[in-house]
C-alpha cells in the first residue's frame, strides 16, 4: 500500500492531477531542489516556528500550528540521537516525524489519520493523502534545518513517482540528502497510521517501487 489516495470526490481528482503534473514534468527526479520550491498557493511555508498541517487530501485544508520553546527542545532531543552518523541521523528523522504527527494531532483533528490507500476520506479534516504527508514532513525537516538540526543531511524538495501509464499510482514523498555521499533518502509517513514510524529508503528502491494493489 504505497501509492496516493485517490477518491471519487473533488478533493481526490485534484490530487491526482497535481501529481501526473509533477511527475509528466520532471518532477520525480528533481530531488536536487531546493525544499522551499515545493511550497505553493496551495502548500504553505513554514514561517518561523509556524508550520501549516495538510490534511483533507491535496492541502484542502492548511492549520497553523506554531511550535514552542519546549517543542523545539523536544525535536532537538530527538534528531541529537542520530549525530553518531547518517543511518543514526535517519532513524532519528522518523522518531520527530512520528512525533510531529502526535505532537499536532488534537490542533488538526488528524490522530484518526488510517494511512496507505483509502478510497473513502477525500475531503476529511484531519485525513491526509500523500500530497499532504510529504509537505507537512517537509515542513517539518525544514524547521530543523533552519535550527542546525541536521548534522548529516540536507533537506531536497519531496518527489513523485507513477502516473498511471507505468501501471503506477502517483505517489509523491519527502526526502533528505546524505552531505557526504549525495544520496537521497525518501521519508514517507503516508503508508502508516497517525503517529507511526515513517518508511525510510533509498530514493532509487522507492522510485523502483510496484504496489500490487489498493
Amino acid at each position: 500500500m504505497t501509492h496516493c489516495r485517490i477518491s471519487a470526490t473533488g478533493w481526490g481528482r485534484a490530487c491526482l492531477g497535481a501529481l501526473i503534473g509533477m511527475v509528466l514534468s520532471g518532477c520525480a527526479m528533481q530531488a536536487e531542489k531546493d525544499a522551499m520550491a515545493w511550497y505553493d498557493g496551495e502548500r504553505q511555508a513554514p514561517r518561523g516556528d509556524r508550520i501549516y498541517i495538510c490534511h483533507g487530501f491535496g492541502c484542502t485544508y492548511r492549520t497553523p500550528v506554531d511550535f514552542s520553546r519546549r517543542d523545539l527542545a523536544r525535536l532537538k532531543t530527538i534528531l541529537a540521537q542520530g549525530r553518531k552518523s547518517p543511518e543514526a541521523e535517519r532513524r532519528a528523522v522518523a522518531e520527530a516525524v512520528a512525533w510531529q504527527e502526535r505532537r499536532v494531532a488534537s490542533t488538526v483533528g488528524s490522530a484518526g489519520d488510517v494511512g496507505g490507500f483509502d478510497m473513502h476520506n477525500g475531503g476529511v479534516r484531519g485525513q491526509m493523502d500523500c500530497l499532504d504527508e510529504s509537505t507537512n514532513t517537509n515542513s517539518l525537516l525544514v524547521v530543523a534545518e533552519a535550527h542546525g538540526l541536521l548534522r548529516h543531511h540536507k533537506v531536497a524538495s519531496p518527489v513523485a513517482r507513477g502516473f498511471f501509464l507505468d501501471g503506477r499510482y502517483p505517489h509523491a514523498t519527502a526526502t533528505l540528502r546524505e552531505t557526504t555521499s549525495g544520496k537521497v533518502f525518501a521519508i514517507d509517513s503516508w503508508p502508516r497510521p497517525n503517529g507511526e514510524l515513517p518508511v525510510v529508503q533509498a530514493l532509487e528502491a522507492w522510485m523502483a517501487s510496484r504496489p500490487a494493489s489498493g
